[in-house]
């Protein structure tokens, strides 16, 4: 039987109007550190962004998704905080925000492989 692994994830959200509190899910990030896995899977709805606020363009979203998923990579282009450990980063990523996009509480979960692990929480929560 192959060994199991606990992991950590948490649900990306956008929140087009903070003041109103609503949200819909665009990805997720998961974290094992006995795998040594970091790892993000993002897709914004662009016709769901535009039911929650007309005004705002998909481009500026995932110009910051693009950020957390270099920052996940460690790229160099990341800065310090992509140089970090993958669990400070995880963290950093996870962190309590107030901002127009941002991350569920973390969850726990344990799977063979966190690489489908995450795909499987990818399409239950956010596809």
């Amino acid at each position: 039987m192959q060994d199991k692994y606990t992991y950590e994830y948490a649900l990306i959200r956008i929140v087009p109007k903070v003041e109103r509190e609503e949200f819909f899910n665009v990805g997720v990030i998961l974290f094992s550190k006995r795998k040594k896995y970091l790892g993000i899977k993002v897709k914004i709805d662009d016709a769901k962004l535009k039911v929650f606020n007309s005004e705002v363009e998909l481009h500026q979203f995932q110009d910051y998704l693009n950020a957390w998923k270099q920052v996940c990579e460690g790229s160099p282009s990341s800065g310090k905080i992509g140089q970090l450990e993958l669990s400070d980063r995880f963290r950093w990523l996870t962190a309590n925000r107030s901002t127009i996009i941002q991350s569920s509480k973390t969850h726990p979960g344990i799977h063979t492989d966190p690489e489908k692990a995450l795909q499987e929480i990818f399409d239950k929560y956010v596809l």
